[in-house]
């Protein structure tokens, strides 16, 4: 079981927000959905948080209105296999939102992700710091990471 539980504030939108989620990820799906009662401070009957699985972790959404919203303090890092993975997440997740520098993006919901291929972190760990800084600067010029032009810079062909 699962210790802890990411929960995120959503001003009106935790259910679309998690029905989008659970759709880009594999082995994801939407666990619950609570609703407001008359004591509480939306109306009856609106959704007042939802449960889902990300690739099996647990997050709890809440409609909790406008009085606090996302910055990039906080992000979610995808670990992607390849680019194939990177390119349709980046395009899923950013659709409506915006698209940042170096991996980084806001969704529509403005939830900050971080889309990283797994590689990046064995070519930033490079043996060599020439190569390894070849890499973050290549990294630094980005917005979507581009696995090939990631390698090209390690080997000083990028």
């Amino acid at each position: 079981m699962q210790k802890i539980t990411t929960f995120l504030w959503f001003e009106d939108r935790a259910e679309e927000a998690a029905e989008l989620y659970t759709s880009v990820f594999p082995d994801s799906r939407i666990t619950e959905v609570r609703r407001y009662g008359a004591a509480g401070p939306l109306p009856e009957g609106t959704v007042m948080t939802v449960g889902f699985e990300l690739a099996g972790q647990r997050f709890t959404a809440l409609n909790g209105g406008p009085h606090h919203r996302f910055n990039e303090a906080v992000s979610l890092f995808v670990d992607c296999a390849d680019q194939e993975e990177v390119d349709r997440l980046w395009e899923r997740l950013g659709d409506g939102g915006e698209h940042g520098p170096c991996g980084w993006l806001k969704d529509r919901f403005g939830l900050s992700w971080q889309i990283v291929p797994t590689v990046l972190g064995r070519l930033l760990d490079d043996p060599d710091p020439a190569a390894a800084e070849r890499v973050m600067k290549a990294m630094l010029g980005m917005g979507k990471l581009d696995v090939r032009a990631l390698e090209e810079a390690r080997g000083g062909t990028g």
